[in-house]
């Protein structure tokens, strides 16, 4: 298993935040998740500057087994994307915390992050 990072936050549909500092959170896929979709091979990501609602699809990813939609865990403003998943998107399988796929300035996380799950909480649940 991965090192889950101190303060991570998993919702419900798979997604993880993570908080940077200044309203900026890293938002990536959870390595359970991660290990069902089976081996990576395609990573389509937002263009920087596009805003999203929180639960609306922001990316896509292929997997040898299917293609998934990625939801956003937060409302927030793109503000960087991980090029290098672009080229290597197996990076994710490699170490789904250390492969965040953006970089968002969050909304309002106080008030939506209330329904995420701490990592161990959301273990239980998926698992």
């Amino acid at each position: 298993m991965n090192n889950v990072p101190e303060g991570i936050l998993c919702s419900q549909t798979n997604e993880w935040v993570l908080e940077e500092g200044n309203d900026i959170f890293s938002i990536g896929l959870s390595d359970i998740y991660v290990e069902k979709m089976g081996d990576i091979v395609f990573v389509e990501l937002p263009e920087v500057n596009q805003h999203y609602k929180k639960d609306e699809a922001f990316a896509t990813i292929e997997s040898v087994k299917n293609a998934y939609e990625i939801f956003m865990p937060i409302s927030g403003r793109v503000v960087e994307i991980n090029e290098n998943l672009i080229n290597s998107p197996e990076l994710i399988n490699e170490d789904a915390f250390a492969s965040w796929l953006i970089k968002i300035k969050a909304d309002d996380f106080q008030n939506e992050s209330q329904g995420l799950l701490d990592y161990d909480d959301y273990r239980d649940e998926v698992q």
